[in-house]
């Protein structure tokens, strides 16, 4: 019998901050967050409001959701603005990256939706929901500027 041997394990969250909104549980049709249960898709950051959206499918997200999700204004602009060379300006507290947790499949995107925030220097990920769960967690852990958007999966019948 060997004594003074543990069991490895891995710790993900240096931290537990109660004012973070953290990612509890997830399964086939529904998401967690802050141990409140969700069975439609939603869209947060770690601070802030967790925002319930009305869509079925990665089909359902277009370039104008994602510009509102980020806090962008309205893409009207001067037209002589490409003159100065400036891009638009990013509000203070836009994400560096976008999570979209597509439900149990993944699914990408078309250029004409990621295009804009791409352009921005904002990064966009898609992955299955429960990827994009765990990954918001890691990066919400290490203080990054994260927005997540996940859509529940199927529900099991």
């Amino acid at each position: 019998m060997i004594t003074g041997i543990t069991e490895p394990s891995v710790l993900l969250q240096k931290d537990s901050n109660p004012a973070l909104n953290t990612v509890t549980a997830y399964g086939d049709d529904y998401l967690e967050i802050n141990r409140v249960r969700f069975r439609t898709a939603v869209s947060f950051t770690p601070e802030g409001l967790i925002r319930s959206l009305d869509l079925t499918s990665p089909a359902d997200i277009d370039a104008e959701l994602l510009r509102s999700l980020v806090g962008l204004k309205d893409a009207r602009r001067d037209p002589l603005a490409f003159l100065d060379d400036a891009p638009p300006a990013l509000p203070p507290d836009a994400p560096e990256v976008v999570l979209i947790g597509t439900g149990a499949r993944q699914a990408f995107l078309p250029p004409a939706v990621t295009g804009a925030l791409l352009s921005l220097g904002i990064g966009i990920e898609t992955m299955t929901t429960q990827a994009a769960a765990r990954t918001y967690n890691i990066l919400m852990s290490e203080e990054r500027r994260v927005l997540a958007l996940l859509l529940p999966g199927e529900p099991t019948p």
